[in-house]
């Protein structure tokens, strides 16, 4: 399924945080790591309190020692350092080295360079699934917080009766099996209260009818449900299945901490401007409070109304 891993680093710890996922990945499906560094034009002296890497010979022996740490009997580690790329240019970087490297899999921490807007609307994760195709694994880690090894044993899928979701579910059921996790499907039917706004005025107005179609919308996301663990269970996939109630985001968050999951795995359209940030898109949230990776799948076509 992935057999090329790009790891975009800046040679910070904070990046190298993913490296323990990346590896664990690697392993499981005999993929190629590829280490990239991009040098930045008019960089600052330090990155997350760290030195930068602003010369290529430098750039070139971080990547070698991390190379070293990674190898695997069943794992290839190269790398590659591109030099001169303009600060705002760094996600359309990775994207240009995922297609020419032909990588089926961008897996990095979700950080910026910091401050307001870099790391709640244009952190480099958003952006790359926003503008690029290849599916993305974030991980959004605090500083100053050592992770030593990852296992993924517990992968909740966010699903939608809709077909919006659907091109998760193959990728999701594939890794469950490759890694021997339990899948965790859950469906959220808002209640009134947590409608989207583009809802919100019908519910208001016709309270009576909105609260009879989102019962009725309950009992679709049952039988849909039913149907995806009859699929998984022929497959003997371990699985389990949840329609939850309320605001979406944070019922995907809930979900997540309950079933001790290792990896979120979401659909999205990948937006990462403001317009999507405050429309209240579920992504930007999930992704910026997930305690575990999140693995993003670019989609097209318009999400359903909630």
């Amino acid at each position: 399924m992935f057999k090329r891993l790009l790891v975009p680093l800046d040679g910070s710890k904070l990046a190298e945080a993913i490296l323990p996922v990346t590896s664990y990945m690697a392993e499981k499906f005999g993929a190629e790591i590829l280490l990239f560094h991009a040098i930045e034009q008019d960089a600052p002296d330090t990155v997350h309190g760290e030195r930068h890497l602003v010369a290529v010979n430098e750039a070139e022996a971080y990547l070698d020692e991390l190379a070293v740490r990674l190898a695997r009997p069943n794992v290839v580690v190269t790398k590659h350092v591109h030099t001169a790329i303009v600060r705002s240019d760094i996600a359309r970087s990775i994207i240009d080295h995922a297609l020419e490297h032909q990588a089926d899999l961008v897996i990095l921490c979700a950080h910026g360079h910091g401050g307001w807007r870099d790391r709640f609307v244009g952190n480099i994760a958003q952006q790359v699934i926003s503008f690029g195709k290849t599916p993305v694994v974030c991980l959004n880690h605090e500083e100053n917080v050592t992770v030593s090894e990852y296992a993924c044993r517990n992968i909740l899928l966010p699903l939608d009766v809709t077909p919006y979701h659907e091109p998760a579910f193959p990728a999701a059921k594939e890794i469950a099996r490759v890694f021997g996790a339990t899948l965790h499907l859950i469906n959220v039917v808002p209640t009134r209260s947590t409608l989207s706004p583009e809802r919100a005025g019908t519910g208001m107005l016709l309270p009576s009818t909105m609260s009879k179609i989102l019962e009725l919308s309950q009992e679709e996301a049952v039988d849909y449900l039913q149907g995806k663990m009859r699929e998984l269970s022929d497959e003997t996939i371990r699985a389990t299945a949840q329609v939850a109630r309320g605001d979406i985001a944070a019922a995907i968050l809930d979900a997540a901490k309950r079933a001790d999951a290792d990896l979120v795995v979401l659909a999205t359209h990948g937006r990462s401007s403001l317009d999507a940030f405050w429309s209240g898109s579920v992504t930007p949230k999930v992704l910026t409070q997930s305690q575990a990776p999140v693995l993003l799948i670019r989609v097209t076509g318009e999400e359903a109304e909630r």
